[in-house]
């Protein structure tokens, strides 16, 4: 009984650190823009911990190294504009995406990439804002030796396809979910699930949420991107499904 207890006040205590650490984050971000100064943070996608030493370039901005936290500062003189960023690092995958800044203030800035992987490997990777604060990644493959990866079902699927590499439970992410064979005659469906806010079918939190999900694959870089759609009802978002090992929206 004395384990079980230290083991809980262990669990308790990472559980209030990562709070308090990524609230910390948000004050210091606001804080920088009140000082004329936006921030963008960079996490490892399997670990959650802050990339350094990545090169950021951002369109009409410029170019950037992230510091050991993982961010960048740059000013803008739009207070309304869409600039794409491209993050490189030599153990990360090459990433281009879209940021918007709305009202001198960048709609969501926090990204999640990829370290490098296998060939024929692909890596979906979910990141959100403060609330809700535990949002769920589900992948199933259907029909004949099918199998679903989440925190519930499986974190390892029995046949070694696929696999749940991070759960986060405590706001932001990543949550990410690896899969290292594709079926190019099976079917597969990606999800989230608010588990938050589980049992009130008419929320709106997972529309508020900023949630992006992101497709990388090692021959491809970054495939693809997802935003919530902000107008969705309920607690479920169906992302895509993969058929004939394409990503169909």
């Amino acid at each position: 009984m004395k384990k079980l207890t230290i083991l809980f006040l262990l669990i308790t205590n990472a559980f209030v650190f990562a709070q308090v650490g990524k609230t910390r984050e948000h004050s210091t971000d606001a804080l920088n823009e009140l000082n004329g100064k936006l921030t963008l943070r960079f996490f490892d996608a399997l670990t959650g911990n802050p990339i350094e030493g990545a090169d950021v370039s951002i369109d009409k901005i410029g170019d950037f190294v992230t510091d050991h936290n993982g961010v960048v500062l740059f000013s803008s003189d739009e207070m309304d504009a869409t600039h794409t960023v491209v993050f490189t690092h030599k153990d990360y995958i090459t990433s281009k995406f879209d940021i918007q800044i709305s009202a001198g203030t960048i709609f969501f800035n926090r990204f999640s990439v990829s370290p490098k992987m296998k060939v024929g490997d692909i890596r979906i990777v979910l990141d959100w804002d403060k609330e809700p604060s535990d949002l769920d990644a589900h992948f199933v493959k259907v029909g004949e030796n099918g199998y679903h990866i989440s925190f519930r079902d499986m974190h390892s699927a029995s046949d070694g396809e696929a696999k749940l590499d991070r759960d986060d439970t405590d706001s932001y992410g990543p949550e990410t979910i690896t899969v290292n064979i594709i079926d190019q005659h099976a079917k597969y469906d990606y999800f989230v699930h608010d588990y938050t806010n589980r049992n009130s079918s008419g929320s709106r939190a997972l529309a508020h949420s900023k949630a992006t999900v992101k497709v990388y694959s090692r021959t491809q870089g970054l495939i693809d991107v997802f935003t919530v759609p902000t107008d969705l009802v309920g607690t479920k978002w169906n992302v895509f499904s993969i058929i004939d090992g394409k990503i169909v929206k």
